[in-house]
């Protein structure tokens, strides 16, 4: 059942969208900028060193404004990786290094105890010109920073999901309470407001303004009923409600998404929801709100389906999805958001039904292996493509 969304527009009949021909979703030219590996890949038989340039399977990366600068979650060598300016050259090197004593050091909490310029697998990332945020996901905490870091190691300002920068137990070492997370894997500044994908709690968590202080309480919940629950699907079969691995937000227009991808599939409500556990309006990736296999149980995938989606944006009028597992993107219209929609553009693949790191061959500039986060600033998509150890700077297609 094709469920049409009046804020969204009207659903197209369902004859236009059993087999769409894809368009492409940026620049078919490829990315502007690559940063990381090569443009032509990297060499599996050698280690990532890490240096100002290269990164190992970063999962998050933000632009705080179309001229920057870029904040970079080099998640494997746990550290943050800083561009004062926006890259405008392949491999250009970091400014700015959080998580570690130097470019050439890697390892949790910098093989120390964590503090408030520490990192443990850190996610995702957000940014404006006045805060940084980021999940700070085996620390089960989020690190904001009020103003944009500009020194190698500048500490955060606040922490949340714990009560002090040296604390590191999930749920604080109890129960889910609205002050607590468990491997928070996604974070979004919108408007005034701070998101965050509470993973292992299987929520998303809501403050309706930026948190200045210490482990301050969130003031939302969505995928559970309270803020004391973690139950996977909300303790119910899949449904409108419950979620399983939230794991990012965008908002389009009037908008609200995330990425549930455990249900291989991202939820949508027609506006920012103000209530705890607000059932969404619609999905995409399954048929209906009971659904959860990837690919909608086929092998290979089609316009309609997704296989662990990790990250969703806004770019212009559309929704941008990483279909990670499927090492595609594709391209949502909001004017045509349903449950079921098809996407009409894509990047990645050469068509709907195909999926494979690097479309089974060795990478490329224009391919993608499991890319796990994604933003965009103006015109912009941040595609952090994790499988191949690098971060692209990828236009709109003309």
């Amino acid at each position: 059942m094709r469920v049409s969304l009046r804020p969204f527009g009207a659903s197209r009949p369902t004859s236009a969208v059993m087999a769409p021909t894809p368009r492409p979703l940026l620049d078919p030219a490829g990315p502007a900028v690559v940063l990381g590996s090569t443009p032509s890949g990297f060499d599996l038989t050698q280690p990532v060193a890490p240096t100002s340039s290269t990164l190992f399977g970063p999962r998050g990366a933000a632009l705080a404004s179309p001229s920057g600068p870029l904040v970079i979650a080099d998640t494997g060598h746990h550290r943050l990786m800083i561009w004062l300016r926006r890259p405008t050259v392949d491999s250009a090197p970091a400014d700015v290094l959080i998580g570690q004593a130097d470019f050439a050091c890697e390892g949790r909490n910098a093989k120390g105890a964590a503090g408030a310029a520490t990192v443990n697998v850190p996610t995702g990332v957000a940014a404006t010109s006045s805060v940084l945020a980021v999940a700070d996901a085996w620390n089960h905490r989020v690190l904001l920073w009020h103003g944009l870091p500009e020194r190698d190691n500048q500490p955060a300002d606040v922490v949340l999901g714990q009560a002090d920068f040296s604390s590191t137990l999930a749920n604080r070492g109890g129960d889910p309470r609205a002050d607590t997370l468990n491997w928070c894997y996604g974070v979004a500044i919108i408007g005034e407001s701070l998101v965050v994908c509470d993973t292992g709690n299987r929520r998303v968590l809501v403050w309706r303004r930026i948190p200045c202080l210490n482990g301050e309480p969130a003031d939302l919940v969505l995928g559970q009923d309270s803020m004391n629950c973690r139950d996977e699907n909300g303790g119910r079969g899949v449904d409108s409600r419950g979620m399983r691995w939230p794991h990012s937000i965008a908002m389009v227009g009037a908008g609200f998404f995330v990425a549930d991808s455990g249900n291989n599939r991202v939820m949508a409500w027609t506006a920012m929801p103000t209530q705890n556990g607000t059932p969404c309006d619609l999905v995409l990736g399954q048929p209906d709100m009971s659904a959860s296999e990837h690919n909608c149980a086929r092998y290979l995938p089609d316009a309609t389906s997704l296989n662990m989606p990790y990250g969703c944006a806004a770019l212009g009028d559309r929704l941008l999805v990483a279909d990670t597992a499927n090492s595609r993107l594709l391209g949502f219209v909001a004017a045509d958001m349903a449950t079921g929609a098809p996407a009409d553009a894509l990047t990645g693949q050469p068509d709907f039904q195909s999926k494979g790191d690097n479309r089974w061959a060795a990478p490329v500039r224009d391919s993608l292996c499991w890319p796990y986060g994604l933003t965009t600033s103006g015109t912009t998509a941040v595609v952090a493509d994790s499988g191949n150890n690098r971060v692209l700077l990828w236009e709109a297609a003309p």
